[in-house]
């Protein structure tokens, strides 16, 4: 259940934030007019991304054993595709969501009514879309027969509701970079449990081979039934019994995943800026000598410091294009 949480109050409490930018922007900017047109688009989003999860629900309970261990086990993999690519998005671009959002927000303001619309549908629908799936995705990798997984998702929305309602009144500051660092590490951690669990279901439609060979099985040691096997099932999407296949993609996603994740941000991008400034530095100076090859000397002259000028500007702008 706390797996499921953690995945409502994550992905919620991205959207809450947007809602609250975009509603917070209207007021002060006394545009209240068009606080209309932002709710409309916000409740349309909601009702397509409940729409998409009902049908991933109901139409998966449609086909064969096969097909939905198939179709399970693919949008599983989906699922845990976006939301890795979402996690890194958040954290490079979370401090500058806000001037993002309210430059497309001028921009439908200036175009009118039906540009807010899908303004507010886009902003909002993108995160409830890969909201709808990766729960989807998670409830079906952690059900227990139970309403447990599904009473945590819709518990952490509501927690991200109501931090979204307080970060607006500004009743509430916290470090939000910190906490989606926090959130974003443990969302990998469930994230491979989701993708370990997806390979299962493609290895019980036979679309993957292996389902017998068995890295290890600890059931007597952490029954499923057992309180701890359950809540290390919740949390982790632990599987006493996985299969060779499975416990190699769980680590080979997982390891690397959060080492990057876990990096500072801007890792490696100092380096190369470095490298390409001593880059440019070494042809600055490799230009001026061969200006003096040229001439048999060094030019003291006014062409000579209009050339040395133009190669460091040249060397100036190429390094900045590349920062």
């Amino acid at each position: 259940m706390f797996g499921n949480y953690l995945i409502g109050l994550r992905e919620g409490l991205e959207a809450s934030l947007v809602v609250c930018i975009l509603i917070a922007y209207l007021v002060k900017t006394d545009r209240s007019d068009a606080l209309k047109p932002i709710w409309i688009g916000i409740g349309v989003a909601v009702g397509v991304a409940l729409a998409f999860g009902a049908g991933l629900e109901f139409g998966s309970q449609e086909l064969t054993f096969e097909a939905q261990e198939l179709l399970g086990g693919s949008l599983s993999i989906l699922a845990v595709c976006l939301v890795t690519w979402m996690v890194f998005w958040m954290r490079r671009t979370a401090r500058h969501l806000k001037q993002e959002l309210h430059g497309k927000l001028d921009a439908a303001l200036r175009m009118g009514t039906g540009a807010l619309v899908a303004t507010a549908f886009l902003a909002v629908g993108r995160e409830g879309l890969e909201t709808a799936l990766f729960v989807w995705a998670s409830v079906r990798a952690s059900s227990d027969g139970t309403y447990a997984p599904l009473a945590g998702v819709l518990l952490g929305i509501a927690t991200a509701v109501l931090l979204g309602w307080l970060f607006y009144r500004g009743a509430l500051r916290i470090n939000l970079a910190k906490f989606f660092t926090w959130t974003g590490g443990m969302l990998v951690v469930v994230a491979a449990g989701v993708l370990a669990y997806g390979v299962h279901d493609l290895q019980e439609a036979r679309f993957l081979g292996g389902l017998a060979d068995k890295a290890f099985d600890v059931s007597a040691t952490i029954p499923p039934d057992s309180w701890y096997g359950t809540l290390l099932k919740g949390v982790f999407n632990f599987q006493p019994d996985p299969t060779v296949l499975q416990v190699t993609v769980w680590t080979l996603y997982l390891i690397p995943t959060l080492v990057l994740f876990l990096a500072p941000v801007g890792f490696g991008r100092s380096v190369g800026v470095e490298e390409q400034k001593a880059t440019d530095e070494k042809a600055e100076a490799a230009a001026v000598e061969g200006a003096r090859g040229d001439d048999g000397g060094d030019r003291t002259g006014a062409d000579g410091e209009r050339l040395r000028d133009g190669t460091r500007r040249a060397g100036a702008a190429a390094g900045g294009d590349e920062g």
